[in-house]
């Protein structure tokens, strides 16, 4: 990956529709040597999709919490089972493993405390493998969904 590559993804990361003909004039490229740079970012996947960034207020998703999971066993059975319900629940925006304690990290976003207290007790404490989880609320977000650093 060259410079005018670090170019073009910093641009598109910052302007996801952005046509191809902006991008070119952007980044200093012509047209064609553009589009095809970008086809081969998306064929390299470097680029792997493209989608609207949508404030959470606006779909009534008020409330952030950050809930941190460590598991009872840790036999691969029982984490699989475990990371296909998490993968499965709309409202986790973020699932991490960890290495150490907890096992796990998860992003939830509901529309208040009190589905939040739902979600914790109907999705939650289902899960396949759950010791104990630990809820952290989220009081304000300084940084959420950062582009990715491309001038390294």
């Amino acid at each position: 990956m060259d410079r005018l590559d670090r170019k073009i993804l910093a641009e598109l990361q910052s302007e996801g529709r952005l046509s191809v003909t902006d991008l070119a004039a952007r980044v200093g490229l012509t047209l064609s040597p553009a589009h095809r740079r970008v086809r081969d970012l998306e064929a390299a996947g470097a680029i792997v999709g493209y989608r609207a960034i949508v404030d959470p207020a606006a779909l009534g998703l008020d409330f952030e919490a950050l809930v941190f999971i460590t598991m009872k066993q840790e036999d691969r059975e029982t984490l699989l089972a475990f990371e296909e319900a998490v993968v499965r629940i709309p409202n986790v925006l973020l699932a991490q493993r960890l290495f150490g304690d907890p096992d796990y990290i998860l992003r939830v976003r509901t529309a208040d405390l009190d589905a939040y207290a739902q979600f914790q007790d109907n999705e939650l404490a289902r899960l396949p493998g759950v010791q104990r989880f630990q809820s952290t609320l989220v009081m304000k977000n300084l940084v959420v969904d950062r582009p990715y650093p491309t001038d390294l």
